[in-house]
């Protein structure tokens, strides 16, 4: 483990300090402070600020509009801008460049990156991820999707479901099964969709706290060009993983920021409610503390490992169980310092997305409830407990596997494809 970063690291660290002290407001609190219009009009004008910087996508190479940055800049980069509640990227980035962009660059073409690179870092392509389905359960590779070949398109039939952010992009990665008679893992493809076709039809998903962030994706004889395959026709696990890897990376270094931010304002809820020197309470908020410490030296392990080129494993199964069941304590034991009040959201709303709220959130009744609401989610997406469990289990403990059947799904509804003339 490296618990330290060393002088290099922290002379970037100023560098860093010194870049956001130009170019935030002098008032700035974090991006939790701001709601509404004046949330998203922020997010495009700084997401204007880290390209002009080449800070948007600072770890990929100058060639692709990127700053170069070693492993361990992008991290500091990303601890400063963490402690200060800035984003590091615009509203769907997280899905264009520390997903679909990131695998583009490893695993895509010549062509496919010359492409789709500038357009990600443009903005004029925005992408979502289309891979859960409402069949599938927790068994990704049991998806039914499918993409038949004809000619020179794909034909793409099924639907997708929990699709973040779908009614704002214009491109969506799709996993798709290209090969029925194939064994489930191996005849899937990983293809690159424009929204604007036909046949693609949206509906949001309005959950308990009355945001339509997910989002149902319908797939009716939607067309797809046969070239917009990345890594190979029926190589689309392999795909999968590899975006999987980027999305729980280097994010496991930062985690515990905003977990921290939020115990300290339980902390403060407690004070205010005169409930800080109560014995249960205080029992509670030590395991609080402790837990997110273990966050933070597991975000340090994981960089260790990241650093000496071991690419992220079944240990990232750890950090996600971890996180998505301490959420849901924390927001709980929240609601009953609240008490009776935590029935009647007072105070405006104005934490936004999932996971921690955001540096800078009102430490308001209103905000604890629509956190206790989003964390019920947190064991659900990005991988259920049950399947983090099974990956802790199978991979890391090497105890016996669960029985599978290998049907779903992925055989059921079989249809001729385009011109079989069945």
């Amino acid at each position: 483990m490296q618990p330290s970063h060393g002088p290099e690291a922290e002379a970037y660290r100023k560098q860093i300090n010194g870049f956001l002290d130009e170019h935030l407001p002098a008032d700035w609190q974090g991006i939790g402070t701001l709601v509404g219009q004046e949330r998203t009009d922020f997010y495009h004008s700084w997401r204007e600020v880290l390209v002009e910087h080449k800070l948007l996508a600072p770890n990929w190479p100058a060639e692709y509009g990127g700053a170069g940055l070693s492993h361990i800049e992008h991290v500091v980069l990303n601890e400063e801008f963490a402690k200060r509640g800035v984003p590091t990227a615009g509203i769907n980035d997280n899905f264009s460049i520390g997903m679909v962009g990131n695998t583009i660059l490893q695993l895509g073409t010549d062509e496919q990156k010359a492409h789709y690179i500038p357009r990600i870092l443009s903005g004029e392509d925005v992408w979502c991820q289309g891979y859960s389905e409402p069949d599938a359960g927790s068994d990704l590779a049991n998806l039914g999707c499918r993409a038949e070949l004809d000619g020179d398109q794909w034909i793409i039939n099924g639907q997708k479901i929990w699709t973040s952010a779908a009614r704002t992009a214009n491109m969506i990665f799709v996993l798709a099964r290209t090969d029925p008679t194939a064994p489930k893992h191996k005849g899937i493809s990983f293809l690159l969709v424009p929204m604007d076709h036909p046949g693609i039809e949206i509906r949001p998903i309005t959950n308990i706290a009355g945001q339509d962030h997910f989002n149902e994706v319908f797939f009716d004889d939607v067309t797809c060009p046969r070239d917009n395959v990345l890594g190979g026709v029926n190589n689309g696990w392999v795909v999968a993983n590899t975006l999987l890897g980027f999305e729980r990376g280097i994010g496991a270094t930062t985690t515990h920021l905003k977990f921290r931010a939020e115990l300290d304002s339980f902390l403060e809820l407690a004070r205010q409610l005169g409930k800080a020197d109560d014995p249960l309470v205080r029992q509670r908020a030590a395991r609080f503390h402790s837990v997110v410490e273990i966050m933070r030296y597991q975000g340090m392990q994981a960089l260790t490992r990241f650093l000496a080129g071991t690419p992220p494993g079944p240990e990232s199964s750890l950090g996600k169980l971890r996180w998505s069941h301490y959420h849901r304590e924390i927001t709980e034991a929240a609601l009953d310092l609240l008490g009776p009040a935590a029935t009647v959201a007072r105070g405006q709303e104005t934490r936004g997305g999932l996971g921690a709220p955001d540096i800078g959130t009102a430490n308001t009744a209103g905000n604890w409830l629509a956190s206790f609401y989003i964390a019920r989610s947190g064991t659900i997406y990005a991988g259920t407990s049950e399947v983090q469990r099974n990956i802790i289990g199978d991979r890391i403990l090497g105890l016996p596997r669960e029985p599978r059947a290998d049907t779903g799904s992925w055989k059921e509804n079989q249809r001729p494809g385009p011109g079989s003339g069945g």
